[in-house]
Parts: structure tokens; C-alpha cells; sequence
């Protein structure tokens, strides 16, 4: 237990942000960023779908289930060895990471979202 409250990182949506316009921007990202970028969508997917969880949102918004199962389903995917598939792939997560957080917003499981 104490090593998860050590690990326990609070909820930026700021952060969140940030990483989804950079990879969401017409501009595409540097080869050697995008291992960096994966690292942080999947633990922003990862966050939100522990807040999700938590909420039992997927038990109360059916357009949140999905969400959740999509954005489990990414977040285990490899990532491409190729650049442009890398950042179609990045691509991907940070639109979900987008969905769900503004899903998540919508059904009041997040303030800032809101």
C-alpha cells in the first residue's frame, strides 16, 4: 500500500493537455520525443481509467464503457517501429486520452474536465 501512495501521482489536466495538442498539431512530433510521448498518454490513459473506475463511470454512461475498453486496448499496444505509423499510433492514444477525459468531464467524474 505504501508503495502506491508513494507512486500516486495527483491529476494534471494541464499536462494532459499539453501532450494531446502536441501530438494532435498539424506539426509532427520529432522521432526521438515519441517514446517520451507514449510513456505519458498511456499513464494519462492509465489515470483516467482509474478515475473511471472509481467513479463506475463505465457502469453509468455506456459511451464511457467504451471509452475505458478502447483506451485499455491502446494502452497495450506496441508501439511501431516506423515514425509515421509511431505517430499515427500516438495519435490514436492522445484522441482517446481526449475522448475520455472530456466524457469523464461531462458525466461530473472530473471538475476540470467540466
Amino acid at each position: 500500500m505504501l508503495t502506491k501512495v508513494r507512486g500516486w501521482q495527483p491529476f494534471d489536466g494541464e499536462s494532459l493537455l499539453d501532450d494531446v495538442g502536441a501530438i494532435l498539431d498539424d506539426v509532427v512530433p520529432a522521432e526521438e520525443a515519441l517514446d517520451d510521448y507514449a510513456l505519458r498518454l498511456r499513464g494519462h490513459l492509465m489515470q483516467l481509467v482509474a478515475i473511471a473506475i472509481a467513479a463506475e463511470a463505465g457502469q453509468r454512461d455506456a459511451e464511457a464503457e467504451q471509452l475505458i475498453e478502447h483506451a485499455r486496448r491502446l494502452r497495450t499496444e506496441a508501439m511501431p517501429g516506423e515514425h509515421l505509423q509511431a505517430v499515427g499510433h500516438l495519435r490514436r492514444m492522445a484522441w482517446s486520452v481526449n475522448e475520455l477525459h472530456e466524457r469523464l468531464g461531462a458525466i461530473k467524474c472530473l471538475r476540470e474536465a467540466a
